[in-house]
């Protein structure tokens, strides 16, 4: 009897050790005063998270740990959005604009800049800077990018409402513009390379996806969903039928879209919950087998009374199923 008592004390005992073990984190805290990120990306062979700058323009790296520290700093940079590492993983490519946020804004560039820039991810030094404002008449804000598997870069622009194409030399060129794609304010946004050869893209201000011909730009298809998502923002494939999506705007959800018909149409599977209290989200990226996402907080931009972040947050996306 004593026996039983003590393998029963023993199975208690670890469960309770089992139920008081610390829970993975789920936020990523870092101090950036007044930076403001808007982009996102992991680089695995390092162990960083890169973020940009809606707010001073900077680039900078995020350690496991929560340490913050430049990697690039140029104030005519006015604001950077959008983050990918070059398919050779040596070179981060980020989207550079003066749309709305930037601290160092003027007359000469607001709404007129739109550049791809690249830095070393060694050395932080800017490698190159492709001028993208007068491939198409009227604003500008290049806003996210993505890379085919010819290392090509196709960069959105939201308020010209056309995709450019620069390629591994750093010719630009308008690579898609069409009807469907015209708003007013921020329209395309996230944009995603899909393997089998066509690009997914999102559009804010119709809370819509497109699905845009690699071989024929001009092929460009809504992609049917069950709902729209106002506010879309950036956009993450996890594999071939799997999409991530991140929605502000008020919304300040992420879903989980999947396709069987190879994205001629979309359903949500999964979503995030309004209790995960993401604070105005807007680019996601994958670590392991876990999607990350930036907390812009660009709310606080919006308010001429708030008092500026110090403090930014990288979350853990649990989603819910459907």
């Amino acid at each position: 009897m004593k026996a039983l008592t003590y393998i029963t004390l023993g199975i208690i005992g670890a469960a309770t050790i089992a139920a008081t073990k610390p829970e993975t984190p789920t936020r990523l805290e870092f101090d950036a005063p007044g930076s403001y990120p808007e982009g996102i990306v992991f680089n695995m062979a390092a162990n960083v998270y890169y973020v940009s700058s809606a707010r001073l323009g900077s680039i900078g790296k995020v350690t496991l740990r929560g340490a913050y520290t430049v990697l690039h700093a140029d104030t005519t940079l006015k604001s950077t959005y959008g983050l990918k590492i070059h398919p050779d993983g040596k070179s981060l490519f980020a989207c550079v604009s003066d749309a709305n946020y930037s601290k160092y804004t003027n007359p000469a560039t607001r709404m007129k800049m739109a550049r791809l820039i690249s830095i070393d991810l060694k050395t932080g030094k800017k490698n190159s800077d492709t001028d993208l404002s007068m491939l198409v008449p009227g604003k500008h804000f290049a806003n996210d990018l993505a890379f085919d598997n010819m290392k090509n870069a196709y960069v959105t622009d939201s308020f010209a409402g056309a995709i450019y194409k620069v390629t591994p030399d750093g010719k630009a060129s308008v690579f898609a513009k069409d009807e469907m794609f015209k708003t007013q304010g921020v329209g395309l946004n996230g944009i995603v390379f899909h393997p089998d050869g066509f690009l997914i893209v999102d559009n804010s201000a119709k809370g819509q996806l497109y699905k845009v011909d690699l071989k024929n730009p001009t092929n460009v298809k809504k992609i049917m969903t069950d709902q729209f998502f106002l506010g879309a923002d950036g956009l993450l494939l996890t594999d071939r039928n799997t999409l991530t999506m991140v929605v502000n705007g008020g919304v300040d959800k992420i879903f989980k879209l999947s396709s069987t018909d190879n994205w001629a149409t979309a359903k949500i599977i999964a979503s995030t919950q309004v209790e995960d209290r993401f604070t105005y989200p807007s680019t996601a990226t994958q670590n392991g087998n876990d999607i990350w996402v930036m907390n812009a907080q660009f709310s606080q931009l919006l308010d001429s009374n708030a008092v500026p972040v110090k403090t930014f947050a990288l979350q853990k996306v649990n989603y819910k199923p459907l």
